[in-house]
């Protein structure tokens, strides 16, 4: 793989931006992409946008961006995508940045001050390989202020027709995905969580494999009526919403295991609600798998605290209410009298210390 420096003014980057969403950001007279299928949404908040400016506007060194060359001519952002369009969109009148006390947008600006942010010399790396070569160091380089997730790293790895039509439904702001499912899900459309999050559903943990699988397909269309199907699933099984809970949900992993399973919904919403007012659940968003499931582990019950077993290690005086021996706190265990799912709650009347043999017995029956 080849690499050169070279400079590229802001006048000369800024030259036929446009910017076509779905179809993508080019710059530099149209010989650069801006945003290759790999790349991620532009996700820079107002500050970081306006430090890039700042950093320009005072002659300082603006991180040094990485380009590769394409094979029929032009180039594609490797690293700085960021940076890049946080000027071209400058230059272009979309935002007005604080300067001398004033929000000036570029056409704001004195002819002298313009001049100077359009001669303003970027340091850009040029590399010229084969794709595994440019991918591979896509991977490696630093990403300027914004860590790399997982998922945009395979998005690099899987470039393609499949990839580009999946981005349309799970990638966007407010894209599809992001409508119907954000009672359910976590994270940003534009960082990628949603489709991770469908991928590793759809795929039960593959998510590599998948991709791999469908790289070269020319659509997600799969994908997305998966995606759409678990939700009309868990709007249907759990019929009041409780978004501070469901968010955190396996909800696919979930419906992988149960779609074809007819369930009571009244009798699903009265347990919830039941559960929810335990005291003694500490993992609200547990109770929909142990519901599913009967897993206890799901819920995270509330554990005896060390001065609930110190007390009834006291009062028993060492005493194993099972077998009758003494032995050493250490060497005993807190045991619900009443198991939890018969109605014992995590009281002090409820407690009984066991040593570990007899509490570990008694626990797998």
């Amino acid at each position: 793989m080849k690499i050169e420096l070279r400079e590229v003014t802001v006048r000369e980057l800024t030259a036929g931006y446009e910017d076509s969403a779905d179809a993508g950001v080019v710059a530099l007279g149209g010989q650069l992409d801006v945003r290759p299928p790999y790349q991620r949404e532009f996700i820079y908040k107002d500050k970081q946008r306006d430090a890039v400016l700042a950093t320009v506007a005072r002659d300082y060194p603006l991180n040094v961006l990485y380009w590769a060359s394409r094979p029929g001519g032009g180039y594609e952002v490797i690293d700085g995508q960021q940076r890049t369009i946080s000027i071209c969109q400058y230059v272009a009148g979309d935002f007005s940045v604080k300067r001398d006390g004033h929000q000036l947008a570029f056409s704001n600006l004195q002819d002298d001050q313009r001049n100077q942010l359009l001669d303003y010399k970027l340091m850009v790396y040029v590399c010229t390989g084969d794709e595994s070569e440019k991918l591979e160091w896509f991977r490696t380089i630093n990403i300027a202020g914004e860590r790399l997730m997982e998922q945009e790293i395979r998005n690099a790895v899987f470039a393609g027709p499949w990839l580009s039509d999946a981005r349309k439904y799970f990638s966007k702001n407010n894209c599809a995905a992001y409508q119907i499912g954000q009672d359910y899900l976590t994270g940003s459309p534009i960082r990628q969580d949603y489709l991770e999050t469908a991928l590793d559903w759809i795929s039960t943990g593959a998510i590599d494999m998948y991709m791999s699988a469908h790289q070269h397909d020319q659509n997600a269309a799969p994908l997305w009526r998966y995606f759409r199907d678990v939700i009309e699933w868990v709007r249907t099984t759990f019929t009041v919403q409780r978004k501070k809970f469901m968010k955190s949900v396996a909800w696919g992993r979930l419906y992988n295991q149960y779609k074809d399973k007819t369930f009571d919904t009244a009798h699903l919403e009265r347990e919830t609600a039941r559960l929810i007012a335990d005291d003694d659940v500490e993992r609200k968003s547990g109770i929909y798998p142990y519901l599913l499931t009967g897993d206890e582990r799901h819920l995270s019950l509330r554990a005896f605290s060390d001065s609930q077993k110190q007390k009834a290690y006291e009062k028993q005086g060492g005493i194993c209410a099972k077998c009758g021996k003494k032995f050493e706190l250490h060497e005993m265990e807190a045991d619900h009298i009443t198991p939890w799912h018969e109605g014992g709650k995590t009281v002090d009347s409820n407690l009984q210390m066991l040593c570990k043999d007899d509490n570990r017995r008694k626990s797998g029956k």
